[in-house]
């Protein structure tokens, strides 16, 4: 399978291109600032740039976006995080790629109450106008899904990275999500049998989770092999 990695070498990214996950895959790397040699550069909000970097795929792994949970709407959310998306998956429908994931956010319903076990079918709600621009994009994969070939899934990303520390927030330990975890999720979602637009959840097997994986495990097959959260 030929992916195109956006935003190649950011933090998910880059742990997913030299991840055992990824190595069954020909991988077309880019990036707006690029780090490694092997990364090509790639602006998002150039449509005829999109169109050259789908060219030849077989599906798209979406990571670029100002990942600031509280970027400024007008300067970045809109321009990079929505129109940029907007670009890539416009490019992947006009030549019928068969397969587009991207990096949806949790922060896309975190105005949900916290005691509230938030469903992968379950409205967005978002916290931050960075959580706008994440559900404006899952609405935008949803549409397209109605008129393209193209399968889409929304990968709501949870709090990405190594294991909270015992004085971290709550939410954060309950929405924790492993690098392996996530690994393996993301590659799941570029091979998965669906049909239209699915939204999944990215979070591990933690105590007293904020959203629900049942969807996602149906979906997908994800098993998470790492645990977090609070213990009460």
């Amino acid at each position: 399978m030929r992916v195109l990695v956006t935003g190649a070498s950011g933090l998910i990214g880059r742990a997913f291109l030299a991840s055992d996950e990824a190595a069954d895959l020909d991988l077309v790397a880019t990036d707006l600032s690029p780090r490694d040699a092997d990364v090509a550069a790639l602006d998002v909000r150039d449509p005829a740039a999109c169109r050259r970097a789908v060219d030849g795929v077989d599906a798209v792994l979406h990571l670029a976006a100002d990942p600031d949970p509280f970027a400024d709407l007008v300067t970045s959310v809109l321009p990079v995080n929505v129109i940029g998306t907007y670009h890539v998956l416009a490019a992947a429908e006009a030549v019928s790629v068969p397969r587009f994931v991207w990096s949806s956010s949790i922060w896309a319903i975190a105005g949900y109450p916290e005691d509230h076990l938030v469903l992968e079918t379950d409205a967005p709600r978002p916290g931050s106008h960075y959580g706008v621009g994440k559900a404006a994009c899952e609405a935008l994969c949803a549409a397209h899904a109605t008129w393209s070939s193209t399968t889409s899934v929304s990968v709501r990303i949870g709090a990405y990275g190594p294991r909270p520390e015992p004085g971290d927030s709550d939410r954060e330990q309950r929405a924790w999500l492993s690098v392996r975890d996530a690994n393996r999720l993301l590659r799941l979602a570029l091979s998965a049998d669906i049909d239209g637009h699915e939204v999944v959840h990215g979070v591990s097997a933690n105590d007293h989770p904020l959203v629900s994986l049942e969807r996602t495990t149906s979906l997908l097959g994800y098993e998470p092999l790492d645990r977090g959260g609070v213990r009460r």
